[in-house]
């Protein structure tokens, strides 16, 4: 049994939140690039140059990437040989978050009573924690701060089984849509396939963790893939929704075995500011 103390989590949590809110990743920038080339929009065009300088800025200057620093998520793949030591995992996540937040000067943007006084808790905790564990003993830590104006775009349907495939890619290529420029498009679009209704919302969420444009090793889902991305790129949203070729990055999609009554399916947009890091410990 392998112990990991909670002081080593805390750390790494504290300069994962930095890294992630003031380094966009080398696949985003690269799907960004790409994407510039192919646009036919000026206008698209001239938006797509201004999020790779803004990315440049935000690397060069140690700041973040977008003043909506997000809510923090963090998942959390821990083998079952690892043992936890040192107090409580929970709290040490928590204390990571704040210490990130502070040293990093993020924005702070939780807030407790969400459905009557909304006081900031002033320190952007507590985060949202997904823990799935995992055969070995090392301890996989991703953070995924996840800004408002995309998260307040996500979508669940309860489908039934004969929609089928033309159903959910209607579905998914329809929450686009009226998502409009909300998400601060080119989104990344991640979409949940199966499961049961938290269970697909969790898959849509932890598709935005794959290398952008990385298709699913699965042919029949990289197919799916594929045409839904086609479909909302022809919706001619653009980039920050001024019109163009670059509605989304990619479509990231994760499936999971469902009941034989249901097909639920769900979609969390990512924003341009595709922000996640990781360690392994």
């Amino acid at each position: 049994m392998r112990e990991i103390h909670t002081d080593q989590l805390t750390e790494t949590v504290a300069r994962l939140c930095i890294e992630s809110n003031y380094y966009l990743g080398e696949d985003v920038v690269a799907a960004l690039r790409a994407s510039r080339e192919r646009e036919v929009s000026p206008v698209g065009r001239e938006v797509l140059d201004q999020i790779l300088e803004n990315a440049e800025i935000a690397r060069e200057r140690q700041m973040p990437l977008c003043q909506d620093c997000g809510l923090t998520v963090i998942f959390l793949e821990l083998g079952q040989d690892v043992h936890i030591v040192g107090g409580d995992l929970n709290e040490a996540l928590a204390v990571g978050v704040r210490r990130g937040y502070q040293e990093g000067y993020l924005r702070k943007s939780v807030v407790d009573k969400p459905f009557s006084a909304r006081i900031n808790t002033k320190d952007n905790t507590p985060p949202v924690v997904h823990l799935t564990m995992v055969p070995g003993d090392q301890l996989k830590i991703t953070v995924a701060p996840k800004g408002g104006g995309s998260e307040n775009m996500s979508q669940l349907a309860m489908l039934k089984p004969a929609d089928g495939r033309s159903g959910v890619v209607q579905f998914v290529v329809e929450a686009v849509r009226k998502a409009g420029a909300n998400p601060c498009p080119p989104v990344i679009v991640g979409v949940g396939i199966g499961g049961s209704a938290e269970k697909t919302m969790w898959l849509a969420k932890y598709a935005l963790l794959r290398e952008v444009g990385r298709p699913h090793p699965d042919p029949e889902v990289a197919d799916l893939e594929a045409e839904i991305l086609e479909r909302v790129n022809r919706l001619g949203i653009g980039p920050q929704g001024f019109g163009g070729l670059t509605t989304a990055l990619a479509v990231h999609v994760e499936t999971f075995p469902c009941h034989i009554a249901s097909l639920p399916v769900a979609v969390n947009l990512q924003c341009h500011s595709a922000r996640h890091k990781e360690a392994v410990l």
